[in-house]
């Protein structure tokens, strides 16, 4: 019986699953999921998996709406979907990644508008988001909240 020692490629290629698994922590400790302060420091949005993509929701208020806690969806232009309650509530959807950037839509719900999106990771604590018009994009800076 003849015993064949794995060539040093094939030891190589066998152990990169492994080195990808170790380095899975580090790498999904700079994403653009977990929570995230708004720039106007008023919401906490929680950036999870929602199925086949990303999505963001309103995880806390830090400062209290002008209707309280289950202030309503009072300003969507969809009249059936103005008795939803923000908190909870995806305000970023359909997020996938291209690249570094995150593309997908926002949803304003002071306005009621909904808006092209483009998300991308600053640094570690800080998150770049833009709601886009045709070719004119706003911006806000996020914080990663502790």
């Amino acid at each position: 019986m003849t015993v064949s020692m794995p060539s040093p490629m094939k030891m190589a290629l066998g152990l990169l699953p492994a080195a990808f698994a170790f380095a899975t922590p580090a790498m999904a400790a700079d994403s653009i999921m977990g929570d995230w302060i708004t720039q106007e420091r008023d919401a906490i949005i929680r950036i999870s998996q929602c199925g086949k993509s990303v999505c963001g929701r309103i995880h806390k208020y830090l400062v209290t709406p002008p209707n309280g806690v289950g202030q309503k969806d009072v300003n969507n232009p969809d009249k059936s979907l103005r008795s939803r309650t923000l908190l909870g509530m995806p305000i970023l959807t359909g997020f996938r990644p291209d690249d570094d950037i995150w593309r997908g839509k926002v949803y304003d719900p002071k306005s009621g508008k909904t808006y092209r999106s483009e998300v991308s990771l600053q640094s570690r604590n800080k998150l770049k988001m833009k709601g886009c018009i045709a070719f004119i994009c706003q911006g806000q800076d996020w914080t990663r909240a502790k």
